[in-house]
Parts: structure tokens; sequence; C-alpha cells
């Protein structure tokens, strides 16, 4: 079983960046594909990005493409989103989660979930 704790939300301004960071909990952090996800206020969870267990192959959404990048540092158990040139409609909560099986951008495929963290960007 993996725990997730997400960090590194907050109020920025258009244009601005924030980096966001998921710790997880075990030893078996490098044997799990990782995913961002976002939801926000109305709407449905929807995939972000994603990255292979070793971090050689990752998958953005087009909405991700050019403005975040996904990196993990399996010798600390942690995965990190850089996000730039943000836009109000990238508003929403983020969430890290963890996948036993090959990378996706599929929810059902995404076992273990962290708590979340606001991202609010003003215009």
């Amino acid at each position: 079983q993996v725990q997730l704790v997400e960090s590194g939300g907050g109020l920025v301004q258009a244009g601005g960046s924030l980096r966001l960071s998921c710790a997880a909990s075990g030893r078996t952090f490098s044997s799990y594909v990782m995913g961002w996800f976002r939801q926000a206020p109305g709407k449905e969870r929807e995939f972000v990005v994603a990255i292979s267990r070793s971090g050689s192959l990752t998958r953005y959404s087009d909405s991700a493409k050019g403005r975040l990048i996904i990196s993990r540092d399996n010798a600390k158990n942690t995965v990190y989103l850089q996000m730039n040139s943000l836009k109000p409609e990238d508003t929403a909560v983020y969430y890290c989660a963890a996948a036993a099986g090959d990378i996706s951008s599929r929810v059902d495929r995404y076992s273990y979930w962290g708590q979340g963290t606001q991202v609010t960007v003003s215009s």
C-alpha cells in the first residue's frame, strides 16, 4: 500500500509558476506509475500528466503540454509537477495518484490517491 501527500499548492497570478510535490510512503515507490490529476468545482476529475516507474516515459494531456513538467525522484519517494505560465482555467484541486499497471490517463487505473492540494490562478 502507498500513502500519498501533496503539497505546494496556493494562490498565484496568471502567468506565474508553482511546483507541486507528492511524497509517498513505503519502500515500493519506484514500482508505481505516478500521475497527476485535477478537479475543478462542478467538473469531473481529469488527467493532467503521468510518468513511468523509471521516469523515462511521460504522457501529457493537451492542456499540460509545453507548460507543465512532471518528474520523479525515486530516492526521495517524491513526484513533482512544475507548473509554468499558469492560466485561470488551471484552477483546481490537484491530486497525485499511483498505479501498479502501465502508464495511463484513466482515473480508474490508479489505486492510490492523495488528499489533493488547491491551486488557484487569479486573472
